[in-house]
């Protein structure tokens, strides 16, 4: 895909997971997602930093997991990050 396109630096020193997530680039975060709600902890969160333009449907695959979504930018810094909440469990009532 755009890996090709990288910068020399990006492409010799990442892993190519870390640069090529499929055809959207949402393979890796796709497979955390997946995972997430048995190793977090009730009330435990997941942060992710993505971009702008994929922050919606990548809240979307963390809201699949079963987890409470959350998208957080700073503009000054050009940063988005998204976190998902795995839900608190309830307390039982008698």
């Amino acid at each position: 895909g755009d890996v090709a396109l990288l910068p020399a630096e990006a492409r010799v020193h990442e892993p190519l997971v870390a640069l090529d997530g499929g055809g959207d680039g949402l393979d890796v975060l796709r497979r955390v997602a997946a995972e997430a709600p048995r190793w977090l902890a009730p009330g435990g969160s997941l942060l992710v930093e993505t971009s702008e333009r994929q922050a919606d449907t990548a809240a979307g695959v963390l809201a699949d997991s079963g987890l409470v979504t959350r998208v957080d930018s700073c503009e000054e810094r050009y940063a988005t990050v998204l976190t998902g909440t795995l839900p608190a469990r309830r307390a039982r009532t008698a």
